[in-house]
């Protein structure tokens, strides 16, 4: 049984990695602004899928909350920051380096979860906060200049698959790796990889 968690985070770590060389740049409307509310529902629902760093983030959340046993409460307070930073990205204020603290909050999820750091509660909760707004800042880089309707579309897309992804990891990690602390770790582990390889790419720009 040990075996078999190990290995299945293992996994899903692999395929964050891999994900992380492969996805495309956080639009599944290639980068069109979408104009209506399909659109809007499609592309808020694609955006957290499609970005590595976004969904090893929302692994990270869900794995803290469940092995941490932290309050349900802990992901709402990330959507109502990531909202925020949404709202502050389509009212065109300016904040620079956003992509490269989003790659940072991955990368620090991730070794808080490797290590098995025993941080309180109320610490991880200003971790998710702080990062949940320049997600929410970089999640709003493709509706920028949408009509009102897409642009709600789009938030309860958003809202919709974040909560879904990280209250199921929650109560799935909650079931499985609470007699385990190796499981966790190691996908802790493969987060680290998917941040360090954002982190990278962000310092590093492809040519």
């Amino acid at each position: 049984m040990l075996w078999s968690r190990i290995r299945c985070a293992t996994l899903v770590g692999a395929g964050l990695v891999a994900t992380a060389s492969t996805a495309s740049a956080h639009h599944l409307m290639g980068g069109k602004t979408p104009s209506t509310f399909t659109d809007g529902i499609l592309s808020g629902v694609g955006h957290p899928i499609i970005g590595p760093d976004h969904l090893a983030f929302l692994v990270a959340l869900g794995i803290a909350v469940g092995v941490g046993r932290l309050s349900l409460l802990t992901p709402f307070l990330f959507l109502l920051a990531m909202g925020c930073g949404v709202a502050a990205h389509v009212a065109a204020v300016n904040l620079p380096l956003s992509e490269l603290i989003v790659a940072v909050s991955v990368l620090t999820a991730g070794v808080l979860i490797a290590l098995d750091w025993n941080i309180s509660s109320t610490a991880w909760a200003a971790i998710f906060g702080v990062a949940g707004f320049f997600h929410g800042y970089a999640y709003g880089e493709s509706i920028y200049g949408a009509e009102p309707t897409p642009l709600v579309a789009y938030l309860v897309g958003l809202v919709a698959v974040q909560t879904v992804l990280v209250i199921g990891i929650a109560f799935a990690s909650r079931a499985l790796w609470t007699t385990s602390r190796i499981a966790p770790r190691l996908a802790g582990a493969a987060i680290c990889g998917v941040g360090f390889a954002v982190l990278v790419g962000q310092i590093i720009p492809a040519p």
